[in-house]
């Protein structure tokens, strides 16, 4: 099946603590359903000292379910993904606006 949401693509969050946000797709693991978006779900994660890299309490970004995250089209609304066929190619296109994207 294909992705709807992928790496690159700018993200609603729907649901959660981080409800309104927006933010850009650094990764995503299908077989989990989850991405990883920037500046969303952030966590405190405490790092030792290394010769290398200063030490202390870095923020994160942590995981957050696909079903919570909306694309966002050419008017900075979420929308629904859909797919189509263009010149013998399956595109993803937004369902507000029908632009590919």
């Amino acid at each position: 099946m294909a992705a709807k949401l992928r790496k690159g693509d700018n993200v609603v969050v729907l649901a959660g603590k981080d409800k309104g946000k927006t933010g850009q797709i650094t990764s995503v693991d299908p077989a989990a359903g989850k991405a990883v978006v920037d500046g969303v779900n952030v966590a405190i994660r405490h790092q030792k000292q290394s010769q290398t890299a200063q030490g202390g309490r870095l923020p994160k970004a942590m995981p957050i379910q696909l079903s919570n995250l909306a694309i966002v089209d050419a008017n900075g609304k979420a929308t629904r993904v859909g797919f189509r066929m263009e010149d013998g190619k399956k595109v993803r296109f937004a369902k507000t606006t029908g632009d590919v994207i």
